[in-house]
């Protein structure tokens, strides 16, 4: 099986999780100010169990297409949920936490990306209200 390149391998993980009703979805592109990842994809569940049901979909969703994350940390506790590809770092958050961490500020640098349709209209829907603070 073909590995998938970052780009592609980001939208499966935004797949994932908007069909799990993640909130306040955004994906940042890390590739030029870091070597961490290409691509952060961040999102919100509103509970510990929804963080870790957004997990295991993305873990699944990668899953069929062959790809195995290198390291899962925080699963057990769904607070902080971080799923590592190694070009695309998934960072599932509780909403309150998300808040504390503010990851999008301190990765001010990683311009956001535009979703293509349909996921744009999805992530935009999907919103607590929490995003931007």
């Amino acid at each position: 099986m073909t590995r998938l390149p970052g780009w592609d391998r980001a939208l499966e993980c935004t797949r994932a999780l908007l069909d799990r009703k993640a909130y306040d979805l955004v994906v940042l592109e890390t590739g030029n100010v870091s070597s961490i990842a290409d691509y952060f994809v961040i999102c919100s569940g509103r509970s510990d169990t929804q963080v870790q049901a957004l997990a295991e979909a993305v873990e699944e969703q990668l899953g069929q297409q062959g790809a195995r994350p290198l390291a899962v940390e925080g699963l057990q506790h769904g607070q902080w949920v971080l799923v590592d590809y190694g070009d695309v770092v998934v960072h599932i958050f509780y909403v309150p936490v998300r808040q504390f961490y503010d990851l999008e500020r301190l990765w001010t640098r990683a311009p956001r990306v535009e979703l293509p349709e349909p996921f744009q209209s999805q992530a935009r829907s999907q919103k607590t209200g929490t995003e931007g603070r």
